[in-house]
């Protein structure tokens, strides 16, 4: 089920064993589309540091309570691996961070989530059946705020076409599946989803978002559904 991500923000975050903050951002892939970690406000219990959750601890979302299940003790937050604060996430922390958890790693594997389907589909690796192997491809890590890409401009072929207002997310393979997209003046300042399969890339030093599309073809989708050429 697609959830926009939005509605996610600020919401609590609570552990086996009790609260431990609440969202403040997501990082995603811009290559695969998938988030990879929520991170967490944790206010008074671990001031001045990035804490960083996989999706692969996440429990049920609790609409009554406005709160998002994380299955982990406080214990095992507090003592996994340590992230500079305002630092980029580098492949060798997520080795660390993987290893502390005991869980398949997304980077092994042609799938979204490695060899698995899905966050928590496959049991914890140990370092006897964890895969080994060089450098490649996808060892280049791809990963991005949620909260810096919305405002980007969404750029079509032939101009802009609006900025970004959210995202539009599986909240099982916690894969982003499109961009909610805020159009100016030219549409009515109307809300439409582009599909991720769409984008062709971000530009973070731009501030843009460049599309598979024209304005055209945003005029011929019907409004809140997802804008695909040609159709």
């Amino acid at each position: 089920m697609l959830q926009n991500i939005k509605d996610l923000y600020g919401k609590k975050l609570a552990a086996s064993d009790g609260d431990i903050g609440h969202v403040k951002d997501f990082y995603f892939d811009d290559k695969s589309w998938a988030v990879r970690y929520v991170v967490a406000d944790t206010g008074s219990w671990l001031p001045g540091r990035q804490v960083l959750l996989s999706p692969h601890a996440f429990g049920r979302f609790d609409r009554t309570k406005m709160m998002l299940s994380v299955n982990l003790t406080r214990k095992q937050i507090e003592n996994s691996p340590v992230i500079e604060m305002h630092r980029p996430v580098s492949r060798q922390y997520e080795e660390s961070y993987y290893a502390y958890y005991g869980w398949p790693t997304y980077w092994d594997g042609s799938g979204m989530w490695g060899a698995g389907g899905f966050p928590g589909a496959m049991p914890p690796s140990t370092p006897e059946n964890r895969p080994h192997h060089g450098h490649n491809q996808r060892d280049d890590v791809h990963l991005r705020s949620m909260a810096a890409v919305k405002g980007y401009d969404v750029q079509a072929g032939d101009g802009t076409i609006g900025s970004v207002a959210s995202f539009m997310v599986d909240d099982k393979t916690w894969a982003v599946g499109d961009l909610v997209v805020e159009t100016g003046h030219w549409y009515s300042g109307k809300e439409i989803l582009i599909a991720a399969a769409k984008i062709q890339r971000i530009s973070h030093d731009e501030a843009k978002v460049f599309v598979l599309l024209s304005r055209a073809d945003i005029q011929r989708t019907p409004e809140n559904e997802v804008a695909r050429a040609g159709t």
